[in-house]
Protein backbone atom coordinates (compact mmCIF):
# COMPACT_ATOMS: atom_id res chain seq x y z
CA UNK A 1 0.00 0.00 0.00
CA UNK A 2 1.35 3.44 -0.98
CA UNK A 3 1.87 5.77 1.97
CA UNK A 4 1.29 9.57 1.83
CA UNK A 5 5.05 10.39 1.66
CA UNK A 6 5.42 7.95 -1.25
CA UNK A 7 2.49 9.57 -3.01
CA UNK A 8 4.03 13.00 -2.46
CA UNK A 9 7.37 11.91 -3.93
CA UNK A 10 5.66 10.30 -6.90
CA UNK A 11 3.51 13.38 -7.56
CA UNK A 12 6.63 15.58 -7.51
CA UNK A 13 8.35 13.26 -9.99
CA UNK A 14 5.38 13.33 -12.35
CA UNK A 15 5.07 17.13 -12.06
CA UNK A 16 8.74 17.65 -12.94
CA UNK A 17 8.52 15.30 -15.91
CA UNK A 18 5.31 16.79 -17.26
CA UNK A 19 6.46 20.37 -16.84
CA UNK A 20 9.73 19.79 -18.73
CA UNK A 21 8.53 17.80 -21.74
CA UNK A 22 10.47 19.98 -24.23
CA UNK A 23 12.44 18.99 -27.35
CA UNK A 24 16.07 20.03 -27.94
CA UNK A 25 19.34 18.38 -29.07
CA UNK A 26 21.28 17.07 -26.05
CA UNK A 27 23.95 14.58 -25.01
CA UNK A 28 22.24 11.19 -24.90
CA UNK A 29 23.50 9.42 -21.78
CA UNK A 30 22.36 9.76 -18.18
CA UNK A 31 25.05 11.65 -16.34
CA UNK A 32 24.87 13.94 -13.28
CA UNK A 33 26.25 16.97 -15.22
CA UNK A 34 25.15 18.17 -18.67
CA UNK A 35 26.37 20.89 -21.05
CA UNK A 36 26.77 24.52 -19.89
CA UNK A 37 23.34 26.18 -19.68
CA UNK A 38 21.45 22.88 -19.77
CA UNK A 39 18.78 21.53 -17.42
CA UNK A 40 18.10 17.95 -16.29
CA UNK A 41 14.87 16.62 -14.78
CA UNK A 42 15.28 13.16 -13.28
CA UNK A 43 13.22 10.66 -11.35
CA UNK A 44 14.49 7.36 -9.93
CA UNK A 45 12.51 4.57 -8.31
CA UNK A 46 13.76 1.22 -7.00
CA UNK A 47 13.49 -1.10 -4.01
CA UNK A 48 15.40 1.28 -1.74
CA UNK A 49 13.95 4.72 -2.44
CA UNK A 50 12.14 7.13 -4.76
CA UNK A 51 13.89 10.30 -5.88
CA UNK A 52 13.36 13.38 -8.01
CA UNK A 53 15.66 16.25 -8.91
CA UNK A 54 15.86 19.28 -11.19
CA UNK A 55 19.46 20.29 -11.93
CA UNK A 56 20.96 23.21 -13.85
CA UNK A 57 24.53 23.15 -15.23
CA UNK A 58 26.05 26.67 -15.06
CA UNK A 59 29.25 25.19 -16.52
CA UNK A 60 30.15 21.99 -18.36
CA UNK A 61 31.59 20.54 -15.12
CA UNK A 62 28.98 21.48 -12.49
CA UNK A 63 25.26 21.01 -11.81
CA UNK A 64 23.08 22.34 -8.99
CA UNK A 65 19.40 22.17 -8.07
CA UNK A 66 16.71 20.86 -5.69
CA UNK A 67 16.20 17.18 -4.87
CA UNK A 68 13.73 15.05 -2.93
CA UNK A 69 14.34 11.47 -1.76
CA UNK A 70 11.79 9.19 -0.10
CA UNK A 71 13.27 6.18 1.72
CA UNK A 72 11.10 3.08 1.61
CA UNK A 73 12.64 1.35 4.61
CA UNK A 74 12.03 4.23 7.02
CA UNK A 75 9.13 5.96 5.24
CA UNK A 76 11.04 9.23 5.67
CA UNK A 77 12.16 11.96 3.29
CA UNK A 78 15.22 14.13 2.65
CA UNK A 79 14.90 17.33 0.59
CA UNK A 80 17.42 20.03 -0.19
CA UNK A 81 19.96 21.33 -2.69
CA UNK A 82 22.21 19.01 -4.68
CA UNK A 83 25.63 19.85 -6.19
CA UNK A 84 27.47 17.62 -8.71
CA UNK A 85 30.99 18.15 -10.04
CA UNK A 86 32.66 16.53 -13.03
CA UNK A 87 36.19 16.21 -11.68
CA UNK A 88 37.77 14.45 -14.67
CA UNK A 89 36.82 13.34 -18.18
CA UNK A 90 38.83 11.11 -20.51
CA UNK A 91 37.95 11.52 -24.20
CA UNK A 92 39.36 8.82 -26.45
CA UNK A 93 38.71 8.28 -30.17
CA UNK A 94 36.18 5.49 -29.54
CA UNK A 95 35.33 5.74 -25.83
CA UNK A 96 34.83 8.09 -22.88
CA UNK A 97 35.37 7.93 -19.12
CA UNK A 98 34.06 10.26 -16.39
CA UNK A 99 34.62 10.81 -12.67
CA UNK A 100 32.14 12.82 -10.57
CA UNK A 101 31.68 13.97 -6.99
CA UNK A 102 28.04 14.17 -5.81
CA UNK A 103 26.65 15.92 -2.73
CA UNK A 104 23.43 17.25 -1.25
CA UNK A 105 22.45 19.20 1.85
CA UNK A 106 18.97 19.79 3.24
CA UNK A 107 16.36 18.79 5.80
CA UNK A 108 15.03 15.34 6.63
CA UNK A 109 11.50 14.65 7.81
CA UNK A 110 10.08 11.65 9.65
CA UNK A 111 6.58 11.89 11.16
CA UNK A 112 6.83 15.68 11.30
CA UNK A 113 10.24 15.74 13.00
CA UNK A 114 12.68 17.83 10.94
CA UNK A 115 16.46 17.75 11.27
CA UNK A 116 19.50 18.56 9.09
CA UNK A 117 20.61 15.92 6.61
CA UNK A 118 22.70 15.36 3.53
CA UNK A 119 24.66 12.95 1.38
CA UNK A 120 28.01 12.69 -0.40
CA UNK A 121 29.48 10.22 -2.84
CA UNK A 122 31.25 9.62 -6.12
CA UNK A 123 30.44 8.17 -9.51
CA UNK A 124 32.67 6.83 -12.29
CA UNK A 125 31.79 5.41 -15.70
CA UNK A 126 33.41 4.26 -18.92
CA UNK A 127 31.80 3.33 -22.22
CA UNK A 128 32.28 2.88 -25.91
CA UNK A 129 29.57 2.23 -28.49
CA UNK A 130 29.20 -1.41 -27.42
CA UNK A 131 30.12 -1.76 -23.73
CA UNK A 132 29.39 0.18 -20.53
CA UNK A 133 30.62 -0.08 -16.93
CA UNK A 134 29.99 2.20 -13.93
CA UNK A 135 30.38 2.42 -10.16
CA UNK A 136 28.84 4.84 -7.66
CA UNK A 137 28.55 5.16 -3.91
CA UNK A 138 26.77 7.42 -1.48
CA UNK A 139 26.81 8.03 2.26
CA UNK A 140 23.59 9.53 3.63
CA UNK A 141 23.36 11.08 7.11
CA UNK A 142 19.92 12.28 8.15
CA UNK A 143 19.69 11.36 11.82
CA UNK A 144 19.58 7.88 13.35
CA UNK A 145 15.77 7.74 13.19
CA UNK A 146 15.63 8.66 9.48
CA UNK A 147 18.59 7.25 7.59
CA UNK A 148 22.30 6.85 8.14
CA UNK A 149 23.71 4.47 5.60
CA UNK A 150 26.39 3.75 3.01
CA UNK A 151 25.23 2.40 -0.36
CA UNK A 152 27.13 1.40 -3.48
CA UNK A 153 26.14 0.30 -6.96
CA UNK A 154 27.89 -1.23 -9.95
CA UNK A 155 26.67 -1.70 -13.50
CA UNK A 156 27.78 -3.50 -16.64
CA UNK A 157 26.02 -3.15 -19.96
CA UNK A 158 26.16 -4.15 -23.60
CA UNK A 159 24.44 -2.62 -26.60
CA UNK A 160 22.73 -5.34 -28.71
CA UNK A 161 23.28 -3.15 -31.78
CA UNK A 162 25.32 -0.04 -32.58
CA UNK A 163 22.89 2.75 -33.53
CA UNK A 164 23.65 5.85 -35.54
CA UNK A 165 23.51 9.31 -33.96
CA UNK A 166 19.90 10.47 -33.52
CA UNK A 167 18.51 6.92 -33.63
CA UNK A 168 16.98 4.88 -30.81
CA UNK A 169 19.78 3.45 -28.65
CA UNK A 170 19.36 0.58 -26.21
CA UNK A 171 21.48 -1.15 -23.58
CA UNK A 172 21.01 -4.42 -21.73
CA UNK A 173 22.39 -3.97 -18.21
CA UNK A 174 22.98 -5.75 -14.92
CA UNK A 175 22.93 -3.61 -11.77
CA UNK A 176 24.28 -4.83 -8.43
CA UNK A 177 23.36 -2.82 -5.31
CA UNK A 178 24.93 -3.17 -1.88
CA UNK A 179 23.35 -1.51 1.16
CA UNK A 180 24.91 -3.03 4.30
CA UNK A 181 22.30 -1.60 6.69
CA UNK A 182 19.31 -2.78 4.63
CA UNK A 183 17.52 -6.07 5.26
CA UNK A 184 18.14 -7.05 1.63
CA UNK A 185 21.70 -5.76 1.54
CA UNK A 186 22.50 -7.24 -1.89
CA UNK A 187 20.19 -6.74 -4.85
CA UNK A 188 20.70 -7.75 -8.50
CA UNK A 189 18.58 -6.06 -11.16
CA UNK A 190 18.57 -6.85 -14.90
CA UNK A 191 17.35 -3.75 -16.74
CA UNK A 192 16.82 -2.20 -20.15
CA UNK A 193 18.01 1.34 -20.94
CA UNK A 194 16.67 3.15 -24.00
CA UNK A 195 17.38 6.71 -25.10
CA UNK A 196 16.81 8.98 -28.04
CA UNK A 197 17.41 12.71 -28.23
CA UNK A 198 16.18 14.38 -25.03
CA UNK A 199 14.82 11.31 -23.29
CA UNK A 200 16.32 8.39 -21.43
CA UNK A 201 14.36 5.66 -19.63
CA UNK A 202 15.38 2.57 -17.67
CA UNK A 203 13.17 -0.27 -16.44
CA UNK A 204 13.85 -3.58 -14.74
CA UNK A 205 12.86 -5.97 -11.96
CA UNK A 206 15.31 -7.17 -9.31
CA UNK A 207 15.79 -10.82 -8.48
CA UNK A 208 13.84 -10.25 -5.23
CA UNK A 209 10.86 -8.72 -7.06
CA UNK A 210 11.41 -4.93 -6.75
CA UNK A 211 10.64 -2.79 -9.77
CA UNK A 212 13.11 -0.19 -11.07
CA UNK A 213 12.10 2.77 -13.22
CA UNK A 214 14.25 5.81 -13.99
CA UNK A 215 13.54 8.67 -16.37
CA UNK A 216 15.72 11.61 -17.41
CA UNK A 217 14.83 14.59 -19.59
CA UNK A 218 17.50 17.10 -20.59
CA UNK A 219 16.99 20.39 -22.38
Amino acid sequence: MTTPPQKAAWRLSISIMAGLWIFAPIPSLARPVTYAGGWMAMTSNDGYDNGASLLYSPTATTAIGPFLNHYRGTDAELAGLQFNWLARRWNNPDSQGNFYFLSGLGVSNDDGHARPGGFAGLEADWEDRRFYVSYENRYTAAGDDVKEEFQQRGRVGVAPYVAEAGSLHSWLMLQLDHAPEDENNWRLTPLLRVFKGDYLAEAGISTDGHALFNLMITY
